[in-house]
This record gives C-alpha cells, sequence and structure tokens, in this order.
C-alpha cells in the first residue's frame, strides 16, 4: 500500500485490491499513465497471460500485452492473483476495465484457461475471445506428441487446420481427414481442442481483426525480461520495484524505434511510386516494411471488374480468385478474403 500510494501522486495511476472475508489482500491490478494512455492507442487487441509465477509461493503474474506501432510489445497493466478461480478473474477483468475507462477491446487473446474463459464471457461478451495458436502448438506437442512419432505427415496436416484452410467446410472435412489418416482415438486431446474450433481455426478466426498477434505469446518475451530482474525471495515492494525497471526497458526500446523512424529514412524498392513515398512519411519503418510487401504483392495482380461494384482479384503467386466489394459512397473496399483491412484510397489495394 506504501508503494502505490507513492506512485499515485500521479493522478493518473491507478491500483485497485481485492479483500477476503478475514480483510487480507488478494488479488491486487495496478496500471501507470503510460500504460492507460498506450491502452487508448493500441487496446483495440490485447493478450493476457498468467503463465509467469512471481515467487516461492507460485502466485501468478497477469500481464495486459498488446503491440505498439512499431509492432513492439507493450503493457496494459498487471496484476498478482491470489488463485485463478472465475471469481479472481471476474474481479480482475471488471477493474481493467474500470482502470481504462470501460473501453472493451474488440479481441482478447488467452490460453485455454476455462475459468478465464468464462468471466471473460461474464464480463466482455461482446469482445471475441480467441486462443493462441502458439499454445496450442505447444499442448499438441505434449498430449498427442505420439501422433508426431507416428506420421511425418501429422504436423503438416494439424498446421494446416490451423492456419491454411479459409472455409469452414474445407476446415471440417480435413479435421476429418486428419482424425481418420492418423488413427485418431475416442478419447484423444484433438476432440477437446476441437470443442473450441471457432476460437483458433483460421476458418473462423479470420473474421475477426487479430492484428498478427494470434500466433505469437506476447507476454514469453515480457517474461524473458522479468526473469532478468526478479528472485523468488523478493518481498512485494521489491517485486514492485523490478517490476517497473523490465516495463521501462520495453518503453525504451519504444523510444529508440520512435528516433530512429523519425531520422532514418525508408528504403524504397520503388523510387518513383508515389504511394510508397507518402506511406514512408506516415508509417513507422516496420509497418511500412509490411506494407511495401503488401504493394509488392499488389503489382503482380489481375484486376477484372465484374457487375454491381464488385472486382475479381487474382495474383500470379496465388491464383485463388478473391472478390472485392466496392463501396464508393463510403470509399471502403473489403475483400472475401478478410485477412486485413481495405485501404480506403482505392479498390486495388488490400492490405
Amino acid at each position: 500500500m506504501m508503494y502505490f500510494k507513492q506512485e499515485s501522486e500521479n493522478p493518473s495511476f491507478f491500483y485497485d485490491f481485492q479483500m477476503d472475508v478475514d480483510e487480507l489482500i488478494t488479488n491486487i491490478f495496478w496500471a501507470d499513465a503510460p500504460m492507460i494512455n498506450d491502452y487508448r492507442y493500441f487496446g483495440e487487441v490485447i493478450t493476457f497471460d498468467t503463465t509467469y509465477k512471481t515467487n516461492k509461493d507460485c502466485r501468478p503474474l497477469g500481464v495486459f500485452v498488446g503491440l505498439n506501432n512499431h509492432r513492439q510489445t507493450v503493457i496494459f497493466g498487471a496484476t498478482l492473483l491470489y488463485d485463478e478461480t472465475i471469481p479472481s478473474f471476474q474481479w480482475l477483468f471488471e477493474t481493467f476495465l474500470k482502470a481504462v475507462g470501460g473501453a472493451k477491446p474488440k479481441t482478447m487473446l488467452t490460453d485455454q484457461d476455462p475459468a478465464m474463459a468464462r468471466a471473460l464471457s461474464i464480463v466482455m461478451p461482446e469482445t471475441f475471445h480467441g486462443l493462441w495458436t502458439w499454445h496450442i502448438r505447444q499442448n499438441s506437442l505434449r498430449h498427442v506428441n505420439h501422433l508426431y512419432q507416428q506420421s511425418s505427415r501429422f504436423r503438416g496436416d494439424f498446421e494446416a487446420c490451423i492456419d491454411l484452410h479459409e472455409e469452414e467446410g474445407e476446415f471440417l472435412n480435413a479435421w476429418n481427414s486428419l482424425l481418420v489418416e492418423h488413427k485418431v482415438s475416442e478419447h484423444s486431446w484433438l476432440h477437446t481442442i476441437f470443442q473450441f474450433k471457432e476460437k483458433w481455426a483460421w476458418a473462423y478466426v479470420r473474421k475477426t481483426f487479430t492484428a498478427g498477434m494470434r500466433s505469437t505469446q506476447l507476454s514469453e518475451s515480457f517474461n524473458a525480461d522479468l526473469k532478468n530482474h526478479l528472485k523468488s525471495d523478493l518481498n512485494l515492494v521489491q517485486f514492485f520495484t523490478h517490476f517497473k525497471r523490465a516495463v521501462n526497458c520495453k518503453r525504451n526500446n519504444e523510444a529508440e524505434a520512435e528516433y530512429d523512424s523519425k531520422h532514418k529514412l525508408p528504403k524504397l524498392k520503388m523510387k518513383k511510386a508515389r504511394m510508397l513515398i507518402q506511406a514512408g512519411d506516415v508509417y513507422t519503418p516496420r509497418i511500412f516494411k509490411e506494407f511495401q510487401e503488401k504493394y509488392e504483392e499488389y503489382k503482380n495482380t489481375c484486376i477484372k471488374e465484374l457487375e454491381g461494384g464488385l472486382y475479381a482479384v487474382t495474383n500470379y503467386d496465388n491464383p485463388k480468385e478473391r472478390i472485392v466489394m466496392g463501396n464508393p459512397m463510403s470509399k471502403k473496399y473489403p475483400c472475401d478474403c478478410r485477412t486485413g483491412r481495405a485501404l480506403v484510397t482505392t479498390p486495388f489495394l488490400f492490405y
């Protein structure tokens, strides 16, 4: 409490805690001013993780994490939990929303904790709850490792079910083939994970904006930083001090990237492309690099205008036809691939 009161001299510093029946502190949440401000800019898609244990009692540290405009890890808030039950998670998510002014994320990615999923459905029913595909892959190695050992094709078939199949029917056929060809037993972990397919299979998740975060456990890099600063025998005050140091390391990385973006010119692959020149002035180097790659893909596309404001688009590298729906009134041109957001400047660029 002394540490929090000291920090709360900044009026934008937020903290809250939950008491048990014996008036002892159980769950704690805090977010400083930069965390809350970062959430306003980058909180559309967030991840939450409690895999890191902070002390010898193995109390879980939970961290709300996202990506900034340099695609670097940014922290939105943190919690020390007494346990990982539905009431604890429900209190946490309600407190988190209180800290950020009630603004709910569009997408939240977590592991497969059922208590967390239930609490999230209660507090943020409008938020899409997705599962990290990174975590699913790790679990598959633990639960069905024998299938990897039995057949060299299993990995490719399973990966395709996660990331490649775009249509539901295509995914379901591939999944059934996976079960038959690899002789998956009725009690296999694969049947369990299939029950949550809408949270991880690309055929379903592609309809939701995930900012390219579904395959990455962002908190892993932050947890690695924490291990450089934390020890199991630290008391709480020491923990908060070291945690703040780890967060400041991330912010220093952001400051360096921001400096570079303002003082280094982007590398243009096409010198006379005016759109690239304009984008280079607006985007950070990391985002501009991705934009330029998409621009190169666009140069290899073939576009055919159809009736009713529709366009058929194919790419020499990927001949699958895409349908783009033009809406001149709103100046938006969404594509049926649904892998990103269409640029409003032209119907022939998709990102």
